[in-house]
């Protein structure tokens, strides 16, 4: 029996940034919210397969954005090394610039604010040794959302006055995540930006976000971001090139004295790293099977640019396989995040009539996946626990087994019972893409995932969407390459339930009440803080008994760092969790987010619903954290 979450997982989104009408020729001269061009098109041609879209609204009639002195005194040259002047633009401290997990995200309108986005790249590199940028290589790529086009020139500018020696970027601003992790590490780049806010929304009225990579291509530590959040608050000068806006359409390099600016092809050297750590002969395989349907959602968002030139050109599939596949800046006026929730029109598909047999989602800058069988969905915990125990079979890369394995702390424990069966490594780290890099860079780690749709391995330092999609396609094709025409292939069900009955299941679920009020949700927390302070191991909550409560604190033990308050924790003697953390994904207000997670061994009962497993712990996590009290909501904005 498929297990049907889709009718009570499926709620509206609480955010409102994603609800204006959409503009059309009819309004295009709505100055609150200016026409969205239809900004990429994907072709099949490696030099031409992102070019600007025709489009109502033209460069010259995009809202303007300079940088400008912010006092009373005017920009003043500084130094003209090989032919380029160097300006010093004086600006002042901006408020709110204290970068997450995830780097900085707000509200567009915010980042087009004097000097703010400015300000952040000049205390970037403000906060590096200089022997990290000056004469070296950066990388720029981003998801192609609204503000990405006037925000690349101002990075390449303030990247020029500070003596970087070469900028990479992105035809068009476009390049994935993922994408520029693979670049940095292939072309031994000192690091790059990405101009994403991932899966929150985007549009002139929704989010912007930006963040910068190291020289592995990890998200930067917490030592550099914290002290670029200390130079934003002292900043008195912008070291700018005079030089022009670059044209981002055309590949090729262009010269400025000693700086270059050369705009790459997004895709090739991702697309050469993916073809040497996956068979894609055995995956074509599959893909050109009469009886085996594949789809993939691209969400209108960067994989767009990715999904023709890899599922089909390479693989073989059909292009009515790839849905949503032309990147917007607004990314269709979608959410672009891979849940039961936003990817709507994927979800409709793999839960109808006739649906395609494999199913599959990626987020705004192509790192997060969802995964999908007809009438099936795989968590991504179950997902990155599935992908560990199959890959040494069916992925070349990992042929001689992984190194290691680990999970974020909130993610449940279906991959630590995958790590003892096969004797690997296991570690359990916060939650944040970063932590993981240490133990790769270390050789200890080679896959690993988290709760919220990331899931990725040491081929990148980043959580990688496509990846995960391949990993999917190549253990099917496994378990299907000597299935013969009209036997039975086996299914994404099949396989998920198999792992069951070898691993058991952790039956785990998600509620996310985004947009929630900072100082009530903040109060929440301090309240649940003060309650594990007294929390005593014996103590009856309901008909569970509490092993421990904490606030999980990390040692890491590559360099012994450590990091605290990620999360509060109830586990219980059964070994069910409930967990509870602000995310910092968003650009407004709070994200609660509460984990419920069951292990149940019992083969007879894994094809529960997840729902109606978890309804008891539910219940009490909701009790426990008096949630309606202190956020005023009645219900999630999303169930995963």
């Amino acid at each position: 029996m498929a297990l049907s979450l889709k009718p009570h997982t499926r709620h509206l989104p609480y955010s409102s940034c994603a609800k204006t009408a959409h503009p059309s020729s009819s309004n295009a001269g709505n100055a609150a919210f200016p026409p969205i061009p239809s900004s990429l098109s994907v072709l099949s041609s490696a030099a031409t397969r992102l070019v600007a879209a025709k489009s109502a609204l033209t460069r010259a009639s995009r809202i303007p954005f300079v940088v400008r002195a912010s006092s009373s005194s005017s920009a003043a040259a500084i130094a003209e090394p090989e032919g380029i002047k160097i300006n010093s633009v004086p600006t002042k401290p901006i408020e709110g610039q204290k970068t997450g997990t995830s780097g900085l995200r707000k509200k567009v309108k915010v980042f087009m604010q004097e000097n703010y986005l400015a300000n952040w790249i000049q205390a970037l590199f403000d906060s590096l040794p200089p022997e990290d940028y000056k004469n070296a290589v950066l990388v720029l790529g981003g998801d192609g959302r609204y503000f990405n086009r006037e925000a690349a020139q101002i990075i390449i500018k303030i990247a020029a006055g500070n003596g970087v020696g070469k900028i990479l970027v992105g035809q068009d601003g476009i390049m994935s995540t993922p994408a520029v992790s693979a670049v940095i590490r292939k072309r031994k780049a000192n690091g790059g930006f990405i101009m994403s806010a991932s899966h929150n929304p985007g549009g002139p009225e929704c989010d912007w976000g930006i963040k910068f990579n190291y020289n592995s291509g990890q998200p930067a530590p917490e030592s550099i971001t914290d002290k670029i959040y200390g130079n934003t608050l002292s900043i008195s000068e912008i070291k700018m090139a005079d030089i022009p806006d670059v044209d981002l359409s055309r590949l090729g390099t262009m010269k400025f004295g000693n700086f270059s600016v050369e705009v790459v092809d997004p895709v090739s050297d991702y697309l050469e790293l993916m073809e040497n750590v996956f068979d894609f002969q055995l995956i074509k395989t599959l893909l050109s099977r009469p009886d085996f349907r594949f789809i993939f959602d691209a969400m209108h968002a960067v994989t767009g640019a990715y999904a023709k030139p890899i599922f089909v050109d390479k693989l073989g599939a059909s292009l009515d396989s790839i849905l949503n596949g032309v990147p917007l800046e607004d990314f269709g006026h979608g959410h672009p995040d891979p849940n039961l929730t936003y990817a709507e029109d994927l979800v409709d598909i793999m839960y109808g009539e006739n649906a395609p047999d494999f199913g599959a989602a990626s987020d705004g800058d192509g790192d997060r996946n969802m995964i999908l069988g007809q009438g099936f969905f795989v968590t991504p915990s179950d997902s990155v626990a599935i992908i560990a125990a199959y890959a040494q079979q069916s992925i070349p890369y990992f042929r001689s087994g992984p190194k290691g394995l680990a999970r974020s702390m909130p993610t449940s424990g279906a991959l630590d019972r995958v790590a003892q069966k096969l004797n690997l490594p296991f570690f359990e780290v916060p939650t944040g893409w970063k932590f993981f890099g240490n133990l790769m860079d270390a050789g200890k780690l080679s896959i690993c995932g988290e709760e919220s749709f990331g899931t990725g391995s040491d081929h990148i330092r980043e959580k990688d969407g496509i990846w995960a999609v391949l990993a999917w396609l190549s253990i099917l094709a496994y378990w299907n390459k000597d299935k013969k025409p009209g036997e039975q292939l086996v299914s994404v069900s099949d396989i998920a339930k198999e792992h069951w009955a070898t691993y058991g299941r952790n039956f785990f679920s998600r509620y996310d009440y985004e947009e929630c009020e900072s100082e009530g949700a903040n109060k929440m927390v301090q309240y649940l803080r003060d309650l594990i302070s007294k929390s005593k191991k014996g103590e009856k909550y309901g008909d569970y008994v509490l092993q421990f409560a904490d606030d999980f604190t990390y040692t890491d033990p590559v360099d012994g760092s450590v990091v605290s308050k990620q999360g509060v924790r109830f586990v219980f003697m059964d070994g069910s969790r409930i967990i509870y953390r602000l995310s910092g994904t968003g650009s407004a207000g709070a994200t609660v987010r509460i984990y419920i997670e069951q292990f149940e061994s019992d083969a007879s009962k894994h094809d529960v619903d997840a729902q109606i497993a978890l309804k008891p712990l539910i219940d009490l996590a909701l009790s426990i954290s008096k949630l309606k009290e202190f956020t005023g909501r009645e219900k999630p904005t999303v169930i995963t």
